[in-house]
């Protein structure tokens, strides 16, 4: 497979594009696949879908040890593309190859109130949780932003997230709402909708001005509503023409920054093999790519329910995080099963953790078998990263363009 035999991707509506990344800080773990891969695969065949390699957020937490993100830069596109990512329908691509990123993150940096990132609920959280770590550093407090900007460059309408990470996609609406505030008004912008409006005749023009006034005065949604839709049907107006005038309908100016939604996805139900949060830092993953034997013994190794010291003490499944990927991965019948053989003491913990074993193998068979053609052929992953890489710049420079003539830096 060469990256010249994929096939463009068959979404090109840029007002419903996906994006999100993973920092490639190590081998991703089961709980990156239930809690976002499946969801990414499924978005891609619906969406636009914009997946990157966030290896400059990476060096917010490892900026002391670069060969970490380097060794796993590569290895984090095929566990991608193991899960069932495919570059024929979304497009892989690594961000620092994308230095629009870094000027963007710039200029949003120039007029965001430093509050704003202060009170994001995740600063906090992770300087509690990696105490170990130096993070009173400039790149930390602000990676929010530097998201913010990976996200408004690709005019992204949606960024699936969790619950947890919700506040950073509303930090990225209100730097776009900032932004646009600021400098959406062109120099000419009364000129500019007037000529709009010329075009879309007398008639269609007195529609769009009285209902204009209405939604001013009122706030009425349906007149806005009613009225955006009455504009995209203009076929002679421009997509840029569309905006002004979108612009000038709700009072603010044209939107040169996209505010994206939050499309939220439910947290991932699969925990650690000790029922905490799967997280390789809390040495409890299982690898999406481990070898059988290595599963085997961590799945068989699992604690359970601390009143079942001998075999013929009885438990409670929902003490016992196995009961949990039971919950993930057997049907009903094999969920009655454990928890009767657990609750009568009728089977024992080890018998209790074979139909795991076997679903955890069987799950993964499909992504080795996927992933292996990329680890024998290392330059197909390179291929694909530099083809989408290629792709997503073309797009960032197209959003940099108008963002530097709208500040006044087209010169």
């Amino acid at each position: 497979m060469s990256v010249s035999e994929n096939k463009p991707s068959p979404h090109t509506n840029t007002q419903e594009r996906v994006l999100s990344g993973m920092r490639p800080t190590g081998a991703l773990h089961l709980g990156h696949y239930h809690g976002a891969l499946k969801n990414w695969v499924r978005l891609q065949s619906e969406l636009n879908c914009f997946y990157f390699v966030a290896d400059w957020h990476a060096l917010t937490t490892h900026y002391e040890n670069r060969a970490v993100i380097e060794k796993n830069v590569y290895e984090m596109v095929i566990d991608w593309l193991a899960a069932g990512l495919d570059p024929n329908q979304c497009t892989l691509f690594l961000q620092s190859r994308i230095p629009e990123h870094a000027e963007l993150f710039t200029l949003l940096a120039m007029g965001t109130p430093l509050g704003w990132l202060e009170r994001v609920p995740t600063y906090k959280d992770q300087q509690e949780k990696l105490k170990d770590k130096d993070l009173s550093t400039y790149g930390f407090l602000g990676y929010p932003l530097l998201q913010a900007a990976d996200i408004l460059i690709y005019r992204a309408k949606h960024v699936p997230v969790g619950e947890d990470q919700a506040s950073h996609v509303e930090l990225t609406r209100e730097a776009a709402r900032r932004f646009n505030h600021l400098y959406g008004r062109e120099a000419d912008f009364a000129e500019r909708v007037a000529v709009s409006l010329e075009k879309m005749g007398k008639d269609a023009a007195k529609r769009f001005e009285k209902s204009r006034k209405k939604f001013q005065e009122t706030g009425d949604t349906a007149s806005l509503e009613g009225a955006l839709g009455f504009v995209a049907a203009h076929s002679e107006l421009s997509a840029s023409e569309k905006e002004r005038l979108q612009g000038y309908f709700k009072g603010t100016g044209k939107s040169i920054l996209v505010e994206p939604q939050a499309l939220l996805t439910e947290a991932s139900r699969l925990p650690g093999l000790d029922g905490a949060k799967m997280s390789k830092s809390y040495n409890n993953a299982i690898a999406m790519r481990e070898d059988k034997a290595s599963i085997e013994i961590k799945i068989k190794r699992m604690p359970t329910d601390p009143a079942r010291v001998k075999r013929t003490d009885a438990g409670d499944p929902e003490r016992c995080p196995v009961w949990q990927f039971h919950k993930v991965y057997s049907d009903v019948a094999t969920q009655e099963w454990v928890s009767t053989g657990c609750r009568s003491a009728g089977i024992g913990c080890l018998d209790c953790k074979q139909p795991i074993i076997e679903a955890v193998l069987r799950e993964q068979q499909p992504m080795l078998e996927r992933a292996q053609p990329f680890v024998d052929n290392p330059k197909w992953v390179r291929d694909i990263v530099d083809a989408g890489t290629d792709k997503a710049r073309q797009v960032a420079r197209e959003t940099m363009r108008d963002v530097r003539e709208a500040i006044g830096l087209a010169y």
